[in-house]
């Protein structure tokens, strides 16, 4: 009972001490206003705009080119003469082509009358013969002009030197003459040499080439084919006199029927004035 009491009692006492709710709003918001004298202003950043260049292109005109035309000259070609070569045509029933410009030289083919082809040189002034290509042969050779009929101007043509005659060989089985030896008696030289052997189907005999003074005049002589016309010949004699400008001499080759050795030199004996 007593204790029941001093409950109550206790319970009275603190509803006294708490404020009322209008003295409670008063002093919160008392509270508040001593607050809010302690604050401290926080400044809050403001954006400023910055404004941003904004490229604006310019337009840039561009030339537009016209090309000029580049003129490219017309040449007007000026047709120049080709030249026509001599014609020859055999004129004999039958003749002989050769490899050299005089009778002493190897034949070289069978021409027959009326066998066409065009003069390509001459051996002027040391003979007359001319260097033709006929049409049938697929090379050229030497004739006598006495077996052909030219049609045209020769003496145009290109003269063909001695050293410039084109000889068939060397011989690949055969070599020159050896032991060559000359010796004179007066205007005459009289040629020897050592034969060399060959078959009889080979066997051409020998060729000569010569330049030699015969009565004041310095000329070119050859002898072979239809006079040396065997090994066993193995001599010849020719006049040879004094009086020219130039000195004698002489080569001399073996023949076969595939062509020429190579030459052997003639010790020419000296013409006594």
């Amino acid at each position: 009972m007593k204790r029941t009491a001093f409950l109550l009692l206790v319970i009275i006492l603190l509803s006294a001490c708490t404020p009322s709710p209008e003295e409670q709003a008063t002093l919160t918001a008392t509270a508040q206003t001593a607050t809010a004298g302690s604050w401290t202003d926080t400044p809050t950043s403001t954006a400023t705009f910055t404004p941003t260049l904004t490229f604006t292109p310019t337009e840039t005109l561009t030339p537009t080119i016209t090309f000029t035309p580049t003129l490219t000259p017309t040449f007007t070609i000026t047709p120049t003469a080709t030249y026509d070569f001599p014609d020859v045509v055999v004129s004999v029933a039958m003749a002989h082509c050769r490899y050299g410009p005089s009778a002493a030289y190897l034949h070289a083919a069978d021409l027959y009358q009326g066998d066409t082809g065009t003069v390509r040189g001459r051996f002027s002034p040391l003979s007359n013969w001319l260097l033709v290509k006929f049409d049938k042969l697929d090379y050229f050779c030497w004739v006598a002009p006495s077996v052909v009929t030219v049609t045209g101007d020769i003496s145009l043509i290109r003269n063909v030197s001695a050293s410039n005659v084109s000889m068939p060989g060397p011989s690949a089985l055969y070599g020159p003459p050896e032991r060559v030896w000359a010796t004179r008696q007066g205007d005459l030289v009289t040629i020897e040499w050592s034969s060399v052997w060959m078959t009889e189907d080979d066997d051409r005999g020998y060729f000569i080439e010569m330049y030699v003074c015969q009565n004041g005049g310095y000329i070119w002589f050859t002898v072979g084919e239809g006079t040396l016309m065997n090994q066993s010949i193995t001599t010849y004699t020719v006049t040879d006199q004094a009086g020219c400008a130039y000195p004698s001499y002489g080569n001399i080759w073996a023949v076969e029927k595939h062509g020429y050795t190579t030459s052997a030199p003639i010790p020419w004996p000296a013409a006594i004035p």
